[in-house]
Formats: C-alpha cells, sequence, structure tokens
C-alpha cells in the first residue's frame, strides 16, 4: 500500500520564531504539501473559514414546507445513490434508436411492488414516496394492498384509487434534486416533443406493454424508478440487460394490478415495451386515475360537451 502525505502547513511559531508542522484541518491528502504561509496570511483565512462554516451550519433546510419537500426527496435519491454508480453520459443522441416502433424487451425479471410497501432487504426503499411525488400515498388515495382477498376488479376493496392502479417502475430517472439529468436529452426518444421545463420529468406517466408468457398483455403508466436504481438508462431505452441485484436481475416492478391480469407470481419473467398512447385498446387499465390519459380525455370531452349544450350548440364528438 502507498504511503499518504498529510496535506499541511509550515507555520512560523509566534513564540520562538520556530518552523511548526500542522495538519490542514479539512483533508484529503495530497502528495505534496501546500506552499509557505506566515501567520500573518494564516489567521485571517482561519477566520474566513470559520465564519462560512458558522454561515452554513446557521442555515436550516426546513424554512419552508417546500423546503422541506425538497430535502426529503434529496434523502431519499441519497439513499438509492449508495446502492447505484455514477452514470455514464452519452455524447451522441439516441433519440432515434426505435424509429417508429418500439421493440420488446424480452425474457426480463418481473417483480411486484405496491403503493405504501414499506422498505425492506429486498426493497431498500420504501414506497410510501415515489421517485417523483413525496407524497405518493396520499396522491393514489391509500394503501394498495396486495393482498389478493383485499382486492376487487383490480382495485383495493377499501377504495377508489386517485390514480391509475395499472402502474410499473423501471430503473431509470431522468431528473434528479431539481433538475434535468443531461444524458435524458440524448437517450429518452420522445424528449423532444414532450419537456416543458427543466426538472420536470417526460419519463413520468409513461405508457408500457407487459406481456405475459402466454402472450396476454396489460398496459400501464410508469410511476416510479426502480428495482433497486435509477441510472439504468441504457437498459431502458438502449440494448444491454439488466444489472444484477438482489433479486436476481430484475428490471421491471409492476403493480398488484398488473400481477392479477397476468397473472404472475411473485416473481416472473415477462417482456414489456413502450407504447403511444393511440396503441392502447380500453380496458380495466383506462378506468381510474388523475394521471390516467384515458380519464383525463374523459373528462375533457365532458367538459366541452357541457359547454356545447350551454351555448346552444350540438355537442363535439372527440376520437383518440
Amino acid at each position: 500500500m502507498k504511503s499518504e502525505i498529510r496535506r499541511t502547513w509550515h507555520v512560523m511559531c509566534p513564540l520562538n520564531g520556530q518552523n511548526r508542522l500542522y495538519r490542514h484541518p479539512f483533508g484529503p491528502y495530497i502528495p505534496r504539501p501546500l506552499p509557505f504561509l506566515t501567520m500573518k496570511r494564516f489567521l485571517p483565512y482561519l477566520l474566513g473559514i470559520i465564519l462560512a462554516t458558522g454561515a452554513a451550519h446557521a442555515q436550516s433546510p426546513y424554512r419552508s414546507s417546500e423546503d422541506f419537500a425538497r430535502y426529503a426527496m434529496k434523502l431519499r435519491e441519497n439513499a438509492i445513490l449508495q446502492i447505484e454508480p455514477k452514470v455514464v453520459v452519452p455524447t451522441t443522441s439516441h433519440s432515434g434508436l426505435f424509429g417508429s416502433k418500439y421493440p420488446w424487451k424480452t425474457g426480463i425479471v418481473t417483480t411486484i411492488f405496491w403503493v405504501g410497501e414499506n422498505a425492506s432487504t429486498n426493497n431498500p426503499v420504501h414506497n410510501h414516496s415515489s421517485s417523483w411525488d413525496l407524497t405518493w400515498s396520499t396522491s393514489f388515495g391509500g394503501f394498495d394492498n396486495p393482498d389478493p382477498a383485499a382486492r376487487a376488479n383490480f382495485i383495493p376493496i377499501k377504495f377508489q384509487p386517485r390514480q391509475n392502479p395499472f402502474y410499473v417502475a423501471l430503473p431509470y430517472n431522468d431528473v434528479t434534486r431539481g433538475t434535468t439529468k443531461p444524458e435524458s436529452r440524448q437517450v429518452i426518444p420522445w424528449f423532444r416533443q414532450t419537456f416543458e421545463r427543466e426538472g420536470k420529468s417526460v419519463c413520468r406517466d409513461r405508457w408500457v406493454a407487459i406481456r405475459n408468457s402466454v402472450g396476454k398483455v396489460a398496459y400501464a403508466q410508469w410511476s416510479d424508478c426502480g428495482p433497486f436504481r435509477t441510472d439504468h438508462w441504457q437498459y431502458v431505452f438502449g440494448n444491454e440487460r439488466p444489472k444484477p441485484n438482489l433479486n436476481q436481475g430484475a428490471g421491471l416492478d409492476v403493480s398488484p394490478a398488473v400481477r392479477d391480469y397476468l397473472g404472475l407470481a411473485s416473481k416472473d419473467v415477462t417482456d414489456w415495451k413502450f407504447v403511444e398512447f393511440r396503441e392502447i385498446p380500453a380496458g380495466p387499465w383506462s378506468k381510474f386515475g388523475d394521471n390516467n390519459t384515458f380519464v383525463q380525455l374523459s373528462r375533457r370531452s365532458s367538459e366541452r360537451v357541457v359547454n356545447a349544450n350551454s351555448n346552444g350548440k350540438s355537442p363535439t364528438i372527440l376520437t383518440r
């Protein structure tokens, strides 16, 4: 092992005028000492550091509810970052990677997750929050109980979800700490068409198709990031396979509704791909949720009909 040289200062002792060796208080170690400093130069420098440090500690991340929300989301991101490596930013655009049709990603180990799920060995980050919604459980309307006995018609018996119960998680997040990740502009095929502002995800609520081993297909919306990582764009948008993890290399999490519709086990193998909304047939995934494109269009259609009737005009029939 190579020996390390501590970062030091040579400072003139005010008592006897001799040079003394002082360790730099903030590290890290470097292969050579800093230039010679006199006591006259050293004291103002040290005073400035003390004042700056004190000012930093005087600041609190809890000045407002908005600051607290950002701080809490940062803690969640830090927990995820502890189990994933740094992302490599591509130098060329992959926006045309799929052409006009997204390919199936086949043979993907698939696990079940749900809104309100607690953290565990195989689920290191709880699901009371999502990567895009700090209060996901509240936004959804409650605990999405995965127990089949507590469900009917693909939703919990106790309440009607306020978000689409057909949801998935994929191991990439295009935003972090309020900013858009630089690689997202190059790797997300629909980025240019859907980007609105810095820090707003273009992946959230995107539709995907999931196919089981006998060819039955369900449709769901991308509502969280995982399993285990949020940086693997090479798999989500490219040709790589999922990275090894505690769930046998799982690359897709699906909700209890998707599980029930496709008849999946707690750990199964499926195929999945991105789909455009115009490709999706009506089904149990089109019934619930403020974030559900089907529901949103239906509400807009109803509003236009009401407005047209109030003005004495014939309603306009909307089609997708």
